[in-house]
């Protein structure tokens, strides 16, 4: 059981990283757009709404798709005041219980709530307010569904995780669930 478990989980971190590392290369065109911005506006006396908006597109799709990645990778913040003394099997249990009572329930919350305001943009193909602004903020919405999905899945990966480490607390790799 237990090597199923960890099966399952490593092909969960294993999207998760991919899906990480993939957008992490966002950061590249959210710099050279913001060069290009600044470039633009101070030298050439310029400006492009739709080099500005798509900074901004790509700020959220690093931050709403990132998410996963850094909860995977735990650098998410935490007030700890107790935790890092306590023992992986105490570690495993509060943050199976912090994602199981915590980071789901939201995520549904999140999902329901945002499906009407979603499907709204969709219905319209809602576009930016500035005239020369991008045509797709409905898309930009959709990561709302998108940031659900994968800290869904790494929600998944970490449940397992930390079922593994309560029922074998030995096999534990040092430092995988230290915050």
């Amino acid at each position: 059981m237990l090597t199923t478990l960890r099966q399952v989980t490593a092909w969960l971190d294993a999207f998760t990283e991919l899906t990480g590392r993939a957008v992490s290369w966002l950061n590249i065109g959210m710099v050279i757009g913001t060069v290009l911005v600044v470039v633009l506006r101070y030298v050439f006396n310029n400006s492009s709404i739709a080099l500005q908006e798509s900074v901004i597109y790509l700020h959220g799709i690093v931050f709403l798709l990132g998410s996963a990645y850094t909860l995977k990778h735990n650098e998410h913040v935490r007030v700890d005041i107790l935790y890092h003394r306590f023992p992986a099997k105490t570690k495993a249990l509060v943050n199976l219980l912090g994602t199981l009572l915590l980071l789901l329930p939201v995520m549904g919350y999140i999902a329901v709530e945002s499906w009407d305001y979603i499907l709204q943009s969709w219905k319209v193909k809602e576009v930016s307010q500035e005239a020369a602004g991008l045509p797709y903020v409905y898309l930009l919405k959709t990561l709302l569904l998108g940031m659900v999905l994968v800290l869904s899945v790494q929600g998944m990966a970490e449940i397992l995780r930390n079922l593994s480490c309560i029922i074998d607390p030995d096999s534990q790799k040092e430092g995988e669930n230290d915050a």
